[in-house]
């Protein structure tokens, strides 16, 4: 079963028309005949970039920086088309969301419960992304990074990895007889392509250089058993099936340079400054929860 999407009528319509978009099927503004200038019109002050007006429904104005964040929110592929090839499309549908809105508030539905509580929910995620944005903004200097990055590569360096392939089968069975092949001299890349089950076997079961407590025990201890060169002469058994074995190579590592790390490091200085701002939090404020039965929880322990 597929979970089920979730589309608002609004929604629909827009993504109707920027599947027509991404089709080539609209008009591009580079492609409309240019206005005539004015020689005798007054040059007018420059606006912020963003600001400039693209329409007016019953006076109430849409700014291009409005156009510009619609298509921010839309799917990455659209994100990345040129905005001249969906404008037409975008700014139709963004007017024809302003008007459904102000007939919506006639109707008052606005002050629909439903709707001011729903709104409350998004005005809360909007508030809690605010905030946590700011504490990983605030804790993002360069000196914290450097300093989470020597713990990173204290962690990283004198290592042991193996470099290993694998070809992953359903049965017992099934890996006896890949090994059977590779006895009598069979590609182990190409075995992999042909049998494994696992998504890398199409790139002939590579999984590169890992850790021991990168795998599941059972598959990291088969495997950082074996010399290079050598596979797993009887099949080793984990959570996701039956798996043979090749170790190519075995080194300990050496941990990326600052540069090379940044964007770990950052994503890693991000998340203790998340998880630091809800143990405080947590600690300031009095926290109860009840289950399902209505009787107290233990604390969560955060």
């Amino acid at each position: 079963m597929h979970p089920r999407l979730s589309i608002t009528p609004l929604g629909l319509i827009c993504a109707a028309a920027l599947a027509a978009a991404a089709c080539g099927g609209v008009v591009l503004a580079a492609d409309r005949p240019a206005p005539q200038a004015n020689p005798g019109a007054a040059t007018a002050t420059p606006l912020p970039p963003g600001s400039t007006v693209v329409a007016r429904v019953d006076g109430t104005e849409l700014h291009l920086s409005d156009v510009e964040a619609a298509q921010q929110s839309l799917p990455p592929q659209v994100q990345k088309m040129p905005l001249a090839q969906i404008y037409p499309m975008l700014l139709d549908r963004l007017v024809d969301g302003m008007l459904i809105t102000e007939a919506g508030r006639k109707a008052h539905l606005d002050q629909d419960p439903e709707v001011q509580q729903r709104l409350k929910r998004y005005e809360d995620r909007l508030i809690q992304e605010a905030y946590l944005n700011k504490a990983i903004k605030d804790a993002e200097t360069e000196d914290r990074l450097k300093a989470r990055y020597d713990t990173f590569a204290k962690d990283k360096a004198g290592r042991e990895e193996v470099h290993a392939r694998h070809i992953l089968v359903k049965t017992e069975a099934e890996a006896k007889s890949v090994i059977g092949e590779l006895e009598k001299g069979a590609d182990f890349a190409e075995l992999a392509k042909k049998y494994s089950t696992d998504p890398g076997g199409s790139s002939g079961g590579d999984l590169g250089y890992f850790g021991h407590d990168d795998m599941v025990k059972e598959f990291a201890d088969a495997a950082f058993a074996l010399p290079a060169g050598q596979y797993t002469k009887t099949p080793v058994k984990t959570q996701f099936g039956w798996h043979v074995i090749l170790v190519e190579d075995h080194r300990v590592s050496t941990p990326p340079s600052f540069d090379e790390a940044r964007q770990e490091v950052t994503q890693l200085v991000a998340h203790d400054a998340v998880d630091t701002k809800l143990k405080e939090l947590r600690a300031a404020a009095k926290v109860e929860t009840y289950g399902l039965d209505g009787k107290p929880l233990p604390p969560s322990g955060k």
